[in-house]
């Protein structure tokens, strides 16, 4: 249940920074019952890299020792669970303290959950400063009103260069100092819509 992983196989896959909503929205990739890795924004993910609260820790002693930590970061919960010995890893953690967890994601029973390789007692501003981190790592949106004035621009400046034969995309991106991803976005809606061609590609014409 645990799905030991040799050591080297971790080294191939970053543990990236999640937060736990973000893991739980993710697409889940399944073969054979066991997860192949979870799809997020068309990355494949297999380890995580969690800053988070301890709201529930439970041990179970005995024959099969197993304990787990649900852990909360204001944006979802999730579990991390320990089997055999590495339960003693839980010892010195308690509901309330904030952890920095890297770990293998797994599932079992339509849980998704983490197997923590690393797992280490942090300050709670760190749960600030990775929130921080992520939204500055996000791809950046624009508000409907602004989407609606960009796409303005971008036509003003396509239907401007006619007389020189067509602009650059490139120019384009460069003028508007906005994220190229949405001015792609909207230049292929512009493609879509015929109301802009391409005479080759990374320039554009006006066709009305």
């Amino acid at each position: 249940m645990s799905g030991e992983i040799g050591e080297s196989q971790f080294k191939r896959w970053i543990a990236y920074k999640m937060r736990a909503g973000d893991i739980l929205a993710g697409k889940p990739v399944v073969a054979e019952e066991k997860l192949q890795h979870l799809e997020i924004n068309g990355r494949e993910i297999n380890r995580v890299n969690v800053i988070a609260n301890i709201v529930e820790k439970y041990v179970q002693e005995g024959e099969k020792k197993f304990g787990s930590l649900t852990l909360d970061d204001g944006s979802g919960q999730i579990r991390l669970k320990f089997f055999g010995e590495d339960v003693e890893k839980m010892s010195g953690l308690n509901q309330g303290d904030t952890v920095l967890c890297i770990g293998m994601l797994r599932t079992w029973n339509n849980e998704l959950y983490v197997t923590p390789e690393i797992l280490k007692k942090k300050e709670p501003a760190f749960l600030l400063v990775r929130k921080l981190e992520i939204e500055a790592d996000a791809p950046k949106t624009l508000a409907r009103e602004e989407i609606a004035e960009l796409k303005d621009k971008i036509l003003k400046m396509v239907k401007g260069a006619e007389e020189g034969g067509g602009i650059d995309i490139d120019k384009i991106i460069m003028e508007l100092h906005e994220p190229p991803e949405i001015i792609n976005s909207e230049i292929k809606k512009l493609l879509e819509d015929g109301v802009a061609y391409e005479p080759r590609p990374g320039k554009l014409r006006y066709l009305g």
